[in-house]
């Protein structure tokens, strides 16, 4: 497996961990069994759908939770001078050979209750794991459900790219971010790191910077660029020029108007970049000096036998700016013959979200690319997804916790998840049974009751079933090799097909069903009412 991040380890967790690991042991409980699930109970973002991340983290943490002679140090000066030392010898020996994980396929499309991890396994390591798996899970997937969400609403034929390391929390929270920013559906990101880890494509330009560092044209220490085809050497100072001024005329903007320092930079960045010439054009003016500026360069970069990528906007009315570029890009391929610049890729960035670009969709933009960065990698509009962890057996014996609020009342026991989909091959249901029952049979009518609300209930005849729960750890090893991100990230799109449109829909989409089988209903019901106090009036 790839490389695990060097802050994820045995002492990434909360103190209260290791202090009930410790009051475990001091009860005599080493030997006691558990299952855990974790899952989240609401999806983000006021949607109906998230996207499950973080499984490959999961496995490196468990294949090098251990230990050390450091942590060990450290756990003796912070913890009560009362602990036992034979305590610290137990910790020291504890690896994750005798646990067992079984997951939803990473990439896949996952809903409340259902449990994304089962682990099952010793008590006390089973209890250790909890902190670091939820800190794992919990970003990964809010961040590839934010991706996938900004997917669907820019569509298909729009690139996207992750522009956010420099608002993200952190030089981990940027690191993640861009890697599952592609796993949501983005197609690149600015993030050179998270390139050469992750193997993602890396895209950028430049900054308004470099253009505000040049003031006139006589700031160009090298006007002249080698001729793709003859190799002889071009004047792009001069042809620039030239091309201005007969630009100017066809797009009705004054060579007067337009900045030479932003000329100047432009020409040097074509120098250095002449297979690559994508430009910054609202520095100044988009309209008087920006368009101009880039279509004399990339006109001068054509005559050298180079094709200009386009342009990025980062300011302005983004939706009356695109067009006008086209246009522009129209115009000018159309006067001076030459047909591929009307096809001139179009960038936009600033402070973009999914209601911009809704937004811009319905304003008829014409856009190719978004550079997004703060809404994206902060998660601006839900910044936690909730993922909790809970003990749901213990010994063979099935745990529940109660509360007044139904919605955190666990479902308890060791359990199997299947999905059932219809003729039309949409999922229509997921469907929690008891590990003990017989898995759903295509074909065959299954009950499927809303855990807690006696009267919600359906028969669901499905014509596939999919048993959502892979064994992915055990006997102290990894189970399923962990698929490249380019895989997962085909499996996210995959999985977000099989929902119906109305359940992705940005606005009051419908939510999608999670049911109990009768008889996991029954049994949660019965273990409600055994372990809820009767109550006394006097």
């Amino acid at each position: 497996m790839a490389r695990q991040n060097g802050i994820v380890q045995p002492l990434l967790t909360d103190l209260y961990q290791i202090t009930m690991a410790y009051a475990y042991w001091k009860s005599g409980k080493v030997n006691d069994v558990a299952v855990f699930d974790l899952f989240f109970r609401t999806n983000p973002f006021q949607g109906e759908f998230t996207i499950f991340a973080g499984l490959e983290e999961c496995m490196k943490f468990l294949e090098n939770f251990h230990y050390s002679n450091s942590d060990i140090k450290y756990l003796k000066q912070t913890l009560p001078e009362n602990i036992e030392p034979e305590f610290y010898l137990y910790l020291k020996e504890l690896t994750c050979k005798d646990i067992i994980v079984s997951a939803i396929e990473e990439g896949s499309v996952v809903f409340p209750r259902v449990p994304l991890l089962r682990v099952e396994g010793p008590l006390i390591v089973a209890q250790l794991l909890e902190t670091t798996l939820l800190t794992l899970v919990n970003f990964a997937s809010l961040m590839a459900t934010n991706a996938a969400r900004y997917r669907m609403v820019a569509g298909k034929n729009v690139s996207l790219l992750e522009f956010g390391l420099r608002r993200a929390q952190g030089p981990d929270g940027g690191l993640s971010a861009s890697k599952y920013a592609y796993i949501g559906g983005f197609d690149g990101t600015s993030n050179v790191l998270a390139g050469k880890m992750f193997n993602i494509p890396v895209k950028g330009t430049h900054a308004h910077s470099f253009v505000t560092s040049f003031s006139t044209l006589d700031d160009i220490h090298r006007v002249t660029l080698t001729h793709a085809q003859t190799r002889e050497p071009c004047n792009l100072l001069e042809s620039a020029m030239e091309w201005r001024s007969r630009v100017s005329t066809v797009i009705d903007v004054s060579t007067e108007e337009s900045s030479d320092g932003e000329l100047a930079a432009l020409i040097s960045y074509a120098i250095a970049f002449p297979t690559g010439f994508l430009a910054l054009v609202d520095t100044y003016d988009v309209k008087r000096s920006g368009l101009l500026n880039f279509c004399a360069v990339a006109l001068a970069l054509n005559d050298c036998g180079y094709r200009a990528v386009g342009i990025r906007i980062d300011s302005g009315d983004l939706a009356y700016l695109s067009v006008l570029a086209r246009e522009t890009f129209e115009k000018v391929g159309e006067t001076f013959n030459v047909p591929w610049f009307a096809k001139l890729t179009i960038v936009a960035s600033n402070d973009i979200n999914e209601e911009t670009i809704l937004s811009l969709n319905e304003q008829g933009h014409k856009i190719d690319c978004f550079g997004i960065g703060t809404h994206l990698v902060t998660c601006q509009r839900q910044p936690a997804l909730g993922c909790v962890y809970k003990l749901v057996e213990i010994n063979g014996q099935p745990r529940i916790k109660l509360s007044q609020d139904v919605g955190k009342v666990t479902i308890p026991g060791h359990k199997e998840a299947y999905r059932l989909f219809g003729a039309d091959g949409h999922a229509l249901i997921d469907l929690l049974q008891r590990s003990s029952e017989p898995a759903p049979v295509v074909g065959q009518k299954v009950l499927c009751r809303h855990p807690f609300q006696e009267s919600k209930r359906a028969y669901v005849i499905p014509s596939y079933v999919e048993h959502l729960y892979k064994i992915c750890w055990k006997d102290g090893r990894v189970c399923t090799a962990p698929k490249p991100l380019s895989k997962v990230r085909e499996r996210v799109q995959s999985s977000l097909r099989t929902l119906r449109q109305d359940i992705k829909r940005n606005l009051n989409p419908t939510p999608y069903k999670v049911a109990v089988s009768d008889d996991l209903y029954n049994f949660i019901h019965d273990l409600w009412l055994q372990n809820a106090p009767i109550g006394e009036l006097s």
